[in-house]
């Protein structure tokens, strides 16, 4: 027996050279631009560039590890507890080596030349250039849960979202009309999303047709003769309060060429929250189904949560 121990030695060695390979692998994680971060643990002082980052965070229970947020970032209320670094696009390089940050977190859209500012600071920044499509949140929340030590947070979370789109898509089969939505940004002018943009893929999802899915651009104005032309059965209006949506709905009333549309002359002008529904994070799946409501109120009567049950 002892003269064949040393033969199972090199099948051990290499068993243990596999296993601390795949340790290694698992170790590391990319970024969205393909840099590579070793994760050594809970980074304990953490800055977000971007509202819907701050969210994930939180929503991981990773709220303590926060040091830094953007003025944006207003939610959860706790968030503004923490340091303000500057804005999405001005984020304050100064306010961040001050803050003394062991990982920053980046999002699409923050400039470009203030990340390499960062990076030539010797500050670790992880970008995450991801979300043009609902789906795109779930490795968003498990790519940030990995990089701040919250893998098994992130799992749940992200299981919890599919399930939570899963309930909607089921509430919503066999719908035969999906009647067609203009999205509308609050306020004066006919501001709008393209094919680009996942809003447009949440109007999608909730049951709905947007007119605008076959432009190119992410953001663009339309003119009042284009959305007659489109003739729209609802226009939902993103809107942060009530009141702003009031002033956003007079305003579209008052435009001589819309009371053509079916939206304005019906008055199917509704309110979708803003606040919740221009993250792109764990609150757009509860913006679904409230816009899934609005286009579908015979699926979801009051009192019914279909991401709930």
């Amino acid at each position: 027996m002892s003269a064949r121990r040393p033969a199972l030695l090199p099948a051990i060695l290499a068993a243990a050279s596999i296993a601390a390979g795949l340790f290694a692998q698992e170790s590391l994680i990319r970024d969205d631009r393909g840099r590579e971060f070793r994760l050594e643990g809970r980074p304990r002082r953490v800055i977000s560039l971007a509202p819907n980052i701050t969210e994930i965070l939180f929503t991981l229970g990773a709220g303590s590890q926060v040091a830094g947020v953007t003025r944006y970032c207003d939610y959860p209320p706790e968030a503004a507890e923490k340091i303000r670094i500057g804005g999405f696009l001005d984020p304050d390089i100064e306010r961040i080596r001050k803050a003394a940050p062991d990982l920053i977190i980046a999002f699409r859209g923050n400039p470009w030349e203030r990340i390499e500012r960062l990076d030539d600071l010797g500050l670790r920044v992880f970008v995450l250039d991801i979300g043009f499509r609902l789906e795109e949140i779930r490795p968003l929340v498990e790519k940030i849960g990995a990089v701040v030590g919250r893998t098994s947070e992130a799992g749940i979370l992200a299981r919890t979202l599919t399930d939570k789109a899963a309930r909607v898509a089921s509430a919503l089969s066999g719908v035969a009309v999906r009647p067609r939505v203009f999205l509308k940004l609050q306020g004066e002018g006919l501001w709008t999303c393209g094919r680009d943009s996942y809003f447009t893929d949440l109007v999608e999802k909730a049951g709905g047709t947007s007119v605008t899915a076959g432009l190119e651009k992410s953001w663009l104005e339309y003119s009042v003769e284009s959305l007659v032309r489109d003739d729209p059965d609802i226009i939902i209006v993103l809107a942060p309060s009530d009141a702003e949506f009031e002033r956003t709905r007079a305003w579209l009333n008052s435009r001589p060429g819309l009371r053509a549309t079916t939206a304005v002359r019906g008055g199917r002008i509704l309110r979708l929250d803003e606040n919740a529904a221009s993250r792109f994070g764990p609150r757009l799946f509860d913006s679904l189904e409230e816009l899934a409501g609005l286009l579908h109120p015979e699926k979801f009567p009051p009192g019914r949560n279909a991401a709930k049950e």
